[in-house]
């Protein structure tokens, strides 16, 4: 067989032609709180397949959990996460003020930045043996409470805000009587752990305490991973969570990954992206992905923060900073005990 002799002029046309189109890898970081584990262990998964076949590109996403305060001061500080994933939007406007990512980050995508939403409920034993129905049951002698600390843990503080606006709804209540709720309420608790995924494990497998106050998202997945053993109980009214995403601007800029960490963030939105968060027990915010687990979701009567407390600038300075209403509530009544 004769042999065919290609000209050096001819040789890159030749290899152009044969080879296939070949993607650099990238790598996308999130850093997110404990809670969301179950759920971005799965939707990571789905939308680096959706990315490969969107754009050929091979994405590697890695994901850290850990409580949210500590999350978003590991950024502020200079670690290098893509995302940040935070379980109170002040989290992430202490990024703001260091000027990682602008101050009106919360503005860039629906609902607050919020995805998909949480609240906070109830878990109880199964067969409900202290009778937990609402609120004024967590003031009762007698019963032993569950749960994470308000100054590391951002669903505490939703647990917080939630208690203290029951109280503030009540006829003829003050300021005065909705502390002295939170103070009885906090008298009944055993131990404050340090994040909700904390609280879970105390109660659920260390065995402690009657009620834990908890992420609705949470309490299901407990009962997921135990079944028969726990219930939740829908108080008559609760608070909207609105836990929010966000682009860290010096850092995608920084690394080249701005239009995938978009992306990221865009597909959460979409139908998948929904249908994943409402799988992993956290409400979705699409009305056509709602109404399929509209059973899964007890409805509950709900209030947003700013209804009663303002923003979380001003909230932040008066209930968690030292010497705010949840010191004077629990340090200080324990101190007096």
């Amino acid at each position: 067989m004769p042999r065919i002799l290609l000209s050096p002029a001819m040789l890159p046309i030749v290899l152009a032609l044969c080879s296939t189109p070949t993607f650099a890898d990238t790598t996308l970081t999130n850093y997110s709180y404990t809670a969301t584990k179950q759920m971005y262990g799965e939707y990571d998964q789905a939308f680096a397949k959706y990315w490969k076949s969107k754009t050929g590109e091979v994405l590697t996403i890695k994901t850290t959990h850990a409580n949210s305060s500590t999350q978003a001061s590991k950024v502020k500080n200079g670690e290098e996460a893509d995302i940040i994933s935070a379980s109170v939007a002040h989290d992430i406007d202490g990024i703001a003020d260091a000027n990682v990512l602008p101050e009106g980050w919360q503005r860039r995508l629906e609902g607050n930045s919020s995805p998909y939403t949480s609240t906070i409920v109830f878990l109880v034993r199964t067969g409900n043996p202290k009778g937990i129905k609402d609120w004024p049951d967590l003031v009762r002698w007698g019963v032993n409470i569950v749960m994470s600390n308000p100054k590391s843990s951002g669903g505490a503080r939703w647990s917080h805000l939630a208690a203290y606006g029951y109280a503030l709804k009540q006829p003829g209540a003050t300021e005065a009587t909705a502390r002295n709720f939170l103070k009885r309420m906090y008298a009944n608790n055993r131990v404050l752990e340090y994040t909700a995924r904390g609280a879970t494990n105390t109660f659920v497998k260390n065995k402690l305490g009657d009620v834990m106050v908890s992420w609705e998202n949470e309490a299901f997945q407990a009962i997921a991973e135990n079944p028969g053993q726990f219930e939740i109980i829908v108080p008559s009214i609760s608070i909207l969570a609105e836990p929010p995403v966000a682009v860290v601007d010096k850092v995608v800029e920084k690394h080249g990954t701005r239009k995938v960490a978009e992306a990221y963030l865009q597909y959460l939105y979409s139908p998948e992206g929904q249908d994943i968060a409402a799988r992993n027990f956290y409400r979705p915010s699409d009305p056509t992905v709602a109404a399929r687990y509209s059973k899964q979701f007890a409805p509950v009567k709900l209030f947003r923060i700013e209804d009663l407390f303002g923003t979380w600038k001003n909230i932040q300075k008066a209930h968690f900073q030292d010497g705010g209403i949840l010191d004077q509530v629990y340090d200080q009544y324990r101190n007096a005990s």
